[in-house]
């Protein structure tokens, strides 16, 4: 059994895991309305292939945040 500072430490740093994993899933919900949004623009003609890179960033940007929770 550990010490009480080691057992305040070893809550912190949960405390600051949950915290990172709530903010990414929040950053995931941005990411995913922002794809979604892209998508309908571009079936409604405003976007043209010439721009697709956002998409693609979009893309690049929830499998990144998506890395850890595998």
């Amino acid at each position: 059994m550990g010490t009480q500072d080691e057992n305040l430490l070893l809550q912190h740093e949960l405390e600051v895991m949950a915290g990172i994993l709530e903010s990414k899933a929040q950053y995931r919900k941005i990411v995913k309305a922002g794809v979604a949004k892209w998508v309908k623009d571009f079936q409604d003609g405003r976007i043209e292939f010439k721009t697709v890179d956002d998409l693609r960033k979009l893309i690049e940007l929830d499998i990144e945040l998506q890395k850890d929770e595998l």
